[in-house]
């Protein structure tokens, strides 16, 4: 995986210094918020920045549970969504990707949980991404 690129502490990332690093990806970015915006606006986004890992990471969250984390990569920027076992059957029923279903049945376990990145590139992520948040919510 790429490393992020928003690693400098006192720069606060705006629309234009995230513009300037996702390049052609920024119409699925939009495409992404406004769908966000438009169809869940109790979501909370928080940019904020991590020491552990060195970066600028956004937590998109509904009141206190985490739907995905988000970070800026060079010309992409990808999610991670955190899912428990519960999930399981919901993932493999879904019309995600078979890379993102490999990709949640092999990873690593936290506990009880796996997470599922998508690095967006093309259009096919965005749906994977809203297929992904309806996963999210539903579960318990």
């Amino acid at each position: 995986m790429e490393a992020p690129v928003l690693t400098d502490k006192n720069q606060y990332p705006a629309e234009e210094v995230i513009y300037s690093h996702i390049g052609k990806t920024k119409a699925l970015w939009l495409s992404l918020f406004e769908y966000i915006h438009a169809n869940h606006a109790d979501f909370s986004e928080e940019w904020r920045y991590y020491n552990d890992g060195k970066s600028w990471l956004l937590k998109v969250t509904r009141k206190k549970k985490t739907v995905f984390w988000l970070s800026i990569v060079k010309n992409a920027f990808r999610t991670t969504f955190y899912l428990n076992d519960r999930a399981r059957q919901a993932v493999a029923d879904s019309s995600l990707s078979r890379d993102l279903k490999e990709q949640f049945v092999a990873g690593r376990k936290f506990g009880s949980i796996r997470g599922l990145t998508i690095t967006y590139k093309r259009k096919r992520d965005v749906a994977n991404a809203k297929h992904l948040i309806a996963i999210k919510l539903a579960a318990k």
